[in-house]
Order: C-alpha cells, then sequence, then structure tokens
C-alpha cells in the first residue's frame, strides 16, 4: 500500500495507473474509520486499483462547529486499510488541496437547502466541492459512499449526472453496531450514559418501518409514530423525522415504496443522523 500527501506524489503514482486503463475504484473518508468504511472498500472489489482519500475537510464546517474536535487516527486508519489491502492512500493537507482558499465552489441547488442543509447551510456545497475536486484528480471509475449519509449520496448523484462526470456513484449499505446504532465516527464522543439514548434514531426508523407494514400511508401519521418512539428516550431531542423522495428529497403527503425515513437527533453534545427504506 502507497501513502502519498500531495498533488505531484499522486499524479505520479497515478500516471502508471491510467496509462494501464485499468479500472480504479475510490473511497473519499474524513478517517476515523470504522467497519462501515472498510465495507465500502469493498465493494470496490471488481475494480483493478482501490484507492482511499483521508480528509477533514474544513470547507464543510461551519465556523460555530468544531472542526478541530472532529477525530484524528491517522495511524490507525492506515493500518485498517492495509490490512484491506488497499493499493493507494491520499492523505492531502489543507493546502495541498485548496491552495490560498477557495472562491468558486460547488453550489448543492434546492435539495441542499433542506434537512441537513436547512440546518448546517454551509455543509453541502463544502462537500460537493472536495469530492468534485477529488474526483477530478484520481479519475476513479467508480466511487462509493455510505448510504448513512443519505442526502450527501444523493446530491452526489446529482451533481455526477448533472455536470456529466464518468463516475459511476455506488452507495453502500449502513453499518450498524449490534444494537441496531448506525455506525459512526462521531459514536466515540458519546459518553457512556448517553449510549442508550443513541438508540432513539434507530427505533425511532424501525418504528416507522412497521408503521408501513401495518398499512399507515400518511407522512404525517408516520412522523407522529416515529416521534412517539423517541419520547421512550427523555435525553434525546429531535432535529427532524420523516419520510422523502430520494429523486427530490421532498417530503410526500403519502409515501411510496421507494420513499425513505430519514432522522437527526441530538444526544448531549453529539448530532446523530440515520435512515432506512420504507421497505426493506
Amino acid at each position: 500500500m502507497q501513502v502519498v500527501r500531495s498533488l505531484d506524489e499522486l499524479n505520479s503514482v497515478l500516471e502508471v495507473v491510467w496509462a494501464a486503463a485499468v479500472r480504479i475504484g475510490f473511497v473519499p473518508t474524513m478517517g476515523a474509520l470504522h467497519e462501515g468504511h472498510l465495507s465500502l472498500t469493498r465493494l470496490c472489489g471488481p475494480c483493478d486499483y482501490r484507492v482511499v482519500s483521508i480528509f477533514v475537510n474544513p470547507t464543510q464546517f461551519a465556523p460555530n462547529e468544531d472542526l478541530s474536535r472532529y477525530p484524528r487516527t491517522l495511524d490507525e486508519d492506515l493500518a485498517m486499510l492495509s490490512r484491506e489491502n488497499i493499493d493507494l492512500v491520499y492523505v492531502p493537507s489543507v493546502e495541498d488541496m485548496y491552495g490560498s482558499g477557495v472562491q468558486i465552489s460547488i453550489q448543492p441547488g434546492e435539495m441542499g437547502k433542506v434537512f441537513e442543509g436547512a440546518i448546517r447551510p454551509e455543509h453541502f456545497a463544502g462537500v460537493l466541492t472536495v469530492v468534485g475536486k477529488l474526483f477530478h484528480r484520481v479519475k476513479p471509475d467508480v466511487a462509493v459512499f455510505g448510504e448513512k449519509d443519505f442526502q450527501q449520496l444523493c446530491l452526489i448523484r446529482k451533481m455526477v449526472k448533472e455536470l456529466d462526470w464518468p463516475v459511476q456513484i455506488l452507495g453502500g449499505k449502513t453499518i450498524r453496531e449490534s444494537d441496531g446504532l448506525a455506525m459512526s465516527s462521531r459514536n466515540r464522543f458519546l459518553k457512556q450514559s448517553e449510549r442508550a439514548s443513541a438508540l432513539a434514531l434507530s427505533r425511532a426508523l424501525r418504528r416507522g418501518q412497521e408503521a408501513a407494514i401495518r398499512g399507515v400511508k400518511s407522512t404525517e401519521e408516520l412522523r407522529g409514530e416515529m416521534m412517539q418512539a423517541v419520547r421512550e428516550f427523555p435525553a434525546a431531542t429531535v432535529d427532524y423525522l420523516t419520510a422523502i423522495e430520494p429523486e427530490s428529497y421532498a417530503e410526500p403527503l403519502e409515501f411510496s415504496a421507494t420513499s425513505r425515513l430519514i432522522g437527526a437527533i441530538r444526544v448531549g453534545s453529539v448530532r446523530l443522523i440515520d435512515n432506512m427504506p420504507i421497505c426493506e
């Protein structure tokens, strides 16, 4: 496994790969890796050459968000990726990625203004811009993103389609702990006393699925069922819980089999997001 830290080094390694016309699979990450990330690298299995990037992207954090608190575990991350036989890991610095700053960015449009985009207005422009830059640098044939960040996945698919980029986007299923909590780098910030309350979100989404199986059709009624599940965990507060249509990220009056249950809660200082399909 090779590790490169600059664009010049990246180009030097990948020029040989590009010349060989092999299929490149790519997984962009912010590090602090766990089994969920590793599952994404395995979806690149059919590709001949696998690349992972590790970059804590400052442009997707607002000034009131604690960029410095985001976990950085590079040595452990590299050891995990080495065991997965990843071919190349790109670990750029902020200067290498952005030079003297960012004046032009990729805007997410209407889909990026709701839910996560409403709560974190600068977030998705930062995400799409850095992903676009990484796509130009790595030139992957396939890129894999986790379904846990479902709005991000939908926006990246939309960006690739509308900008005519020749990269196939794959979504990897959310990997969960044995109790149902979606794996996340932020879970490590949960205090032991908060861990049980963090289950409010996955329990609420499961309650939504159960309501759909019982025949509930109204999104409003479905939302009420999920909110009731969260009330069983007094330490959890809700940012949103609802059903959306993936193509538009709009809330339908009545959901369909293609709708997605999405939610975000806060437990103490930790904010958690998760989602599930209506039907599994």
